[in-house]
């Protein structure tokens, strides 16, 4: 039988400014398909046939119009009541911050940021002395690499709405040489954006970087005792110039996964201090039955460091031990100068309750788990997100957050909560942040309710193979975005979903209309890009991905096991069995075909890209090669076919074993050298002496 529609929900009244737009929206009942056509002072409007209407940019007169909708099917129509519209004029443009003075080094980019009130829509124009900034148009404006020439120069924006305009005051930027010492890598692949790019490098260059001046020049021996393997699966990190027992160092911070953090001088290897996280009577896990991590687990993912905490600065990291049957996962905070623990290590455990089902938790079994993606630090809180061991049910999407500053748990989200598996894997890229403070990441394979909400969300809230936006607001994770592929259950029971790979938020970037996008990109087993409309990432519809900014199908033949990198305007892949790719971006898109690609194919897990440049100029792509010697390989940035250099080159001069977890790890560029993660400790690259 058909139903003739009926009206659920009025359109409800709108109030808005000159050049806002209004929309209205209407819920009806009745036998589908329903049709629908808006009115505007009782006549059709031209196309507006769906359940939302948004009026074009209103004008003044647009004030007192009425809105309403008939809706229709076979069996009739109902006609809602009228809404009206109310036309307030615009408030002329005020500055409540003005920019700020900027100071950076040679190479570094300064960003000047402003904050007006004004009724929207507002516009920006950026002006430099006296000269206005081609596609400045929004509250911020970043420069290009910045020269010694630029120091002095100032900024200032002009902001205007249909009521007026407002110019605030000249920003100055000074601009200071970089001395060796400058680099700071604090967090996986530099940043909370991952980009992977070290912007900083003065010494290596595309001209020096050759098998004839450039090589192998130190080893970091990480082993201990008797053992034969001291796997350094994170990422190491970098601090320059930091005191240490009276003297300026840089320091490099290398955890293994016998449980130990060591520190060394990152010039001399001169080891500085070594702190074992294992508890009394404790031993490191076994593999657990699944032999990504073998033959131990003990620190897999890459800790993260906060210059400004602890007297010295702190590093954070995460432990996974045991005592005869009991397992542990712990949160350190050790002192940077000394090693020695600032706080009590917090033993992380966790419970979730089941949306729909009152009274019921899901427990995180420190045992089914391991952290395998790297920490992220944001606004004073720690972030980890976790995945299992193999695929060794049960297990769920744990994404868990510490305060920094006294190591308690904040926050808790399972993202499987009524389902199962969906985890982090990620081949150890950690979750990627915007500069609004969400941060996102990438689920395996797992539960996807088909079933969406009013909102279209999934109605049981598991989140399965999905490209997740995280909110932190209050201190309270959730998922306040997604996209999922149409063909997401197919993936998750073929196991070719998301979760291999990991995301990289991208610069604001502009297209030729002087439209700004906040993009972010991830991969996984696929064989596709997916790029995000951070604002608007798609959701998921049974029928096409048309929703998803940009989708680029079978650009990485062969999957990904490893993360992205970004280099001016382009950003670079490591497909497995195949080459290093770059893709540019032009008019706020990736090219949907390589612009280079390296002369190497790189075998399973194929290979995640760092990239390190002077500004933007002497742009050179690192990456490893797994095998039974690895191989360090580096490439022009400009021109992935242009190999400068690999350590076969000079015969055995620059081997160094392997690390058979290789997805994991990735080489770190900092002032001058390359440091790579290995099976026994950390082989050190840089020029060679004359």
């Amino acid at each position: 039988m058909v139903t003739a529609p009926s009206i659920a929900t009025q359109p409800q009244p709108q109030s808005v400014a000159v050049g806002q737009t209004a929309t209205f929206s209407v819920t009806a009942n009745g036998t589908a398909p329903l049709m629908f056509q808006w009115q505007k002072n009782n006549a059709n409007i031209m196309n507006a046939t769906s359940r939302s209407y948004a009026t074009p940019a209103v004008q003044a007169g647009d004030d007192g119009s009425t809105f309403r909708v008939i809706v229709s099917n076979s069996a009739g129509s109902a006609t809602s009541n009228s809404a009206t519209l109310s036309v307030a004029s615009p408030t002329k443009p005020a500055i409540t911050t003005q920019p700020a003075n900027q100071a950076v080094s040679v190479g570094a980019t300064a960003t000047f940021t402003v904050v007006v009130s004004g009724t929207a829509p507002l516009t920006y124009q950026w002006i430099q002395a006296t000269t206005n900034i081609p596609n400045s148009n929004s509250p911020s404006f970043t420069t290009p690499a910045t020269k010694a020439s630029d120091n002095g120069e100032t900024f200032k924006v002009t902001v205007t709405n249909s009521a007026g305009s407002v110019t605030s005051n000249p920003a100055t930027l000074t601009v200071t040489s970089v001395s060796s010492g400058s680099a700071n890598v604090l967090t996986y692949h530099n940043d909370n954006a991952r980009t992977g790019l070290n912007a900083k490098e003065t010494i290596l260059t595309t001209g020096n970087v050759n098998s004839s001046t450039f090589g192998k020049i130190g080893f970091f021996s990480t082993l201990e005792g008797s053992a034969s393997v001291a796997l350094v699966d994170a990422e190491p990190l970098y601090v320059s110039r930091l005191t240490v027992a009276g003297a300026s160092r840089n320091v490099l911070y290398v955890a293994t996964e016998h449980d130990t953090v060591f520190a060394f001088d990152a010039d001399t290897g001169a080891q500085l201090w070594k702190t074992s996280l294992l508890g009394t009577n404790e031993t490191t896990s076994d593999n657990r039955g699944c032999g990504q991590v073998a033959p131990e687990i003990g620190i897999t993912a890459t800790p993260v460091i906060d210059l400004k905490a602890g007297p010295h600065g702190t590093i954070f990291v995460v432990a996974m031990s045991k005592n005869g049957s009991n397992y542990f996962q712990r949160l350190h905070a050790l002192d940077l100068a000394t090693g020695a623990e600032i706080t009590t290590p917090t033993a992380i455990q966790a419970t979730f309750p089941l949306p729909g089902h009152a009274g019921q938790i899901a427990t995180f079994d420190p045992s089914q788990y391991k952290e395998r993606s790297a920490l992220l630090l944001l606004d004073g809180v720690i972030y980890t997100t976790w995945a299992s061991h193999c695929d060794n049910d049960p297990y769920q999407g744990w994404i868990l957050s510490y305060s920094e500053s006294t190591l308690q748990q904040i926050g808790v989200l399972n993202v499987t909560p009524n389902g199962g598996r969906g985890a982090f894997w990620g081949a150890g890229a950690g979750p990627a942040a915007d500069p609004s403070g969400n941060f996102y990441v990438l689920s395996g394979n797992g539960t996807f309710d088909d079933t969406l909400d009013a909102n279209l969300f999934p109605v049981n809230r598991d989140f399965g193979n999905g490209f997740l936006q995280i909110t932190t607001v209050g201190n309270v994770l959730a998922v306040s975005d997604y996209f999922n592929m149409q063909d997401t259950d197919t993936e998750s029971g073929n196991d070719t979903d998301l979760g291999s790979g990991g995301p990289m938020v991208l610069p604001d970037l502009t297209d030729n209309r002087g439209n700004t996008w906040h993009l972010a990109v991830g991969a996984g087993k696929d064989g596709r890009i997916y790029v995000v409309n951070r604002d608007m990432m798609g959701k998921f519809n049974t029928s096409n991905d048309n929703a998803i900014y940009q989708e680029l199908d079978g650009a990485l033949p062969g999957g990904v096991w490893s993360t992205s990198a970004y280099f001016n305007n382009a950003v670079y892949f490591g497909p497995q069995g195949n080459a290093l790719r770059a893709f540019t971006i032009s008019n706020a898109k990736l090219s949907t075909a390589p612009s280079s690609e390296s002369p190497t194919a790189f075998g399973y897990p194929g290979a995640t890209p760092s990239v390190s440049a002077n500004g933007t100029s002497n742009g050179i792509v690192w990456a490893m090669e797994n095998g039974g010697t690895g191989v360090l390989h580096s490439y022009d940035a400009t021109n992935l076919a242009t190999e400068l250099y690999n350590s076969n080159q000079a015969g055995t001069r620059d081997q160094y074993p392997t690390n058979g977890n290789c997805k994991f790890v990735t080489p770190v560029i900092a002032d001058g050298k390359v440091f790579v993660p290995t099976a026994t400790g950390v082989a050190v690259f840089g020029l060679l002496s004359p």
